[in-house]
């Protein structure tokens, strides 16, 4: 019988009773002003293995930092596990992991290497640490009436590794976005103090508002048309429903998902960096049933709503 990646947290609250952890509910636990946060990439699922090994460390800085992006966190700090490669892998892959550092103002502190068998898939995982001026958003603040709104574009990671599974040469902005994610960090820190509830959006939109809402005991409506989608996206694979569906549930995006009050717009209240992609895409109800429409009406929840780790 297979256990998924649900049931497995929901084992672990028995162990995880520490204030700092939130009832693992959230990107990251809360220590005083620290925000840690643990994410681990492997070969094959988050990373391909053809990649160049610079992208695989800047991803594995750089997915950790959108966790702390979405508690408004600074980054501060971080310990690194790592699974030794040949040499020139790994001084490549070190490069990846120092410019993601430099780029963010990341100490690396220390950390483990260990050595696998030598056709075992690479796994990594970073320890990063951060520091908060104010009670970091949970993902579990939000309330009925909370207007939902997302930072950064949805479905460009995806695009990317299907772009990649068809032509492992394959480039352009697509297949950068999927290799090298952009952390909303100064985004997350303006916002942080106006949200209800924030999260990462990783695993893919749906299955993470899904999170949000249970963890606020709210439901949600949602206007897929209002979801942003880039330019590259947009040229390669066009903006009809069934794209819109795919952009929303197929993970690797590292947007941010905030439930704000309603007549807060963050649009016009905020000072956010130059080029900040932010759409409101819909609210937060009472019960707890996402409901999805576009201009055309209301649209069926699809059966996989993004990508949950499983394992037989």
């Amino acid at each position: 019988m297979s256990q998924s990646e649900l049931a497995f947290i929901e084992r672990l609250r028995a162990l995880a009773t520490h204030p700092a952890a939130r009832g693992l509910n959230d990107d990251a636990a809360v220590l005083g002003d620290l925000v840690i946060t643990h994410d681990s990439i492997a070969e094959g699922v988050h990373f391909l293995k053809d990649d160049p090994p610079a992208s695989v460390g800047w991803k594995l800085v750089t997915v950790n930092l959108s966790d702390l992006a979405a508690k408004g966190a600074t980054p501060v700090a971080a310990l690194m596990s790592m699974t030794l490669a040949g040499a020139d892998w790994n001084e490549a892959f070190l490069g990846g992991v120092a410019a993601a550092c430099e780029a963010y103002g990341l100490a690396l502190i220390g950390g483990d290497t260990i050595s696998l068998p030598l056709d075992a898939p690479r796994v990594f995982g970073l320890t990063a640490i951060g520091r908060s001026e104010a009670e970091p958003p949970s993902r579990a603040g939000g309330k009925p009436g909370d207007a939902l709104w997302l930072v950064g574009n949805i479905g460009d990671g995806v695009a990317g590794l299907m772009a990649l599974t068809g032509d492992p040469r394959c480039e352009g902005p697509l297949v950068e976005a999927y290799r090298r994610p952009v952390p909303q960090l100064a985004a997350g820190r303006a916002i942080a103090p106006h949200a209800h509830a924030m999260m990462d959006v990783s695993d893919g939109l749906l299955l993470d508002l899904m999170r949000l809402m249970r963890a606020s005991g709210c439901a949600a409506t949602i206007d897929l048309d209002a979801i942003p989608l880039s330019r590259a996206f947009i040229a390669d694979h066009g903006q009809a429903r069934a794209t819109r569906l795919f952009a929303a549930t197929g993970g690797d995006d590292y947007a941010l998902l905030a439930a704000l009050p309603a007549d807060f717009d963050p649009v016009l209240s905020l000072s956010l960096p130059s080029g900040t992609i932010l759409a409101r895409i819909g609210s937060l109800t009472d019960g707890g049933v996402l409901t999805l429409h576009d201009a055309d009406g209301e649209v069926p929840l699809p059966e996989h709503l993004g990508y949950e780790h499983r394992h037989a």
